[in-house]
């Protein structure tokens, strides 16, 4: 069975604009994995990073897939790892990619290795804004609330944190999707 998942992207190190990229063109080589959408870039201040790292970059995209959420986020920790990320990475450290699976359709899963819907999205801006931009309505189906709802509940000062970096460059898209 087919499934809508978004996938989160966050980096900080290098250029996270090129790494970016370059992971959608990982993503879309995925056997039983097409991009759908894609959120344009934001610029985040770091949250929760002991090494004193510079802005993030963030972004989201939509992807439909046959995988489940296993071996979906297997695939995705195989691209982080092709990109230059650790297995041992500490996640309070700078990075030049993360990839997180924020939703996976309206399945709710808890594993050693992954929790769906991811558990702190709901109260980071630098997730909602880019996820609100490409799915407002998606219904979280942990909190029964659409992601407009859950980004409008937020502080105001946490989401004019989260600032448009670049809207995303559709030719280089189209040349991955």
């Amino acid at each position: 069975m087919r499934s809508i998942a978004y996938v989160g992207f966050g980096g900080n190190l290098g250029n996270p604009e090129e790494t970016f990229y370059s992971a959608l063109k990982k993503i879309e080589t995925l056997e039983g994995v097409c991009i759908t959408n894609i959120s344009s870039l934001y610029e985040t201040a770091p949250v929760g990073l002991v090494d004193g790292g510079g802005e993030f970059v963030n972004a989201v995209v939509e992807v439909q897939t046959y995988h489940s959420p296993e071996q979906l986020i297997y695939d995705l920790r195989k691209i982080e790892r092709s990109l230059g990320k650790s297995r041992s990475h500490s996640s309070d450290r700078s990075r030049t990619i993360d990839l997180d699976l924020l939703l996976f359709g309206s399945r709710c899963f808890s594993s050693k290795e992954l929790e769906v819907p991811h558990p702190r999205m709901a109260s980071r801006a630098f997730v909602l804004v880019p996820l609100v931009e490409i799915a407002p309505d998606f219904t979280h189906p942990a909190l029964n609330m659409s992601l407009r709802e859950i980004l409008a509940g937020l502080e105001d000062n946490q989401v004019s944190g989260v600032r448009l970096f670049k809207g995303v460059d559709r030719q280089k898209a189209e040349q991955v999707a």
